[in-house]
């Protein structure tokens, strides 16, 4: 599995590269703290495929990256995504590396 840690990512968003963020957490969760992504919890990934491209990177993040992890593996696997980037530690990760301010939970 592919993936950014959140300084590239950073770095990424800064530089206005063309890629999608995706963060597949909870309405409640993404309300305490976002980056801004489109949200798409996990359990409506399958009924929202179209919202994942196939033809630009695409970064999913959820709060240590052990969901978005869950699915892009399971979109690598069984649907040929070869796109797709976890970011490392997820929002956890940015909020100690990149946004001190941001709430941890």
């Amino acid at each position: 599995m592919k993936s950014v840690n959140v300084i590239e990512l950073k770095k990424m968003m800064d530089e206005g590269h063309d890629f999608k963020l995706i963060d597949v957490r909870e309405q409640n969760e993404y309300d305490l703290v976002n980056l801004g992504a489109e949200l798409i919890p996990v359990s409506e990934v399958g009924n929202n495929i179209d919202k994942f491209p196939k033809d630009k990177k695409v970064v999913v993040y959820c709060r240590s990256g052990a969901r978005s992890g869950q699915v892009i593996l399971a979109l690598e696997t069984q649907l040929g995504y070869d796109n797709l980037y976890n970011l490392e530690g997820g929002i956890l990760a940015w909020a100690k590396e990149i946004d001190p301010s941001l709430p941890s939970y």
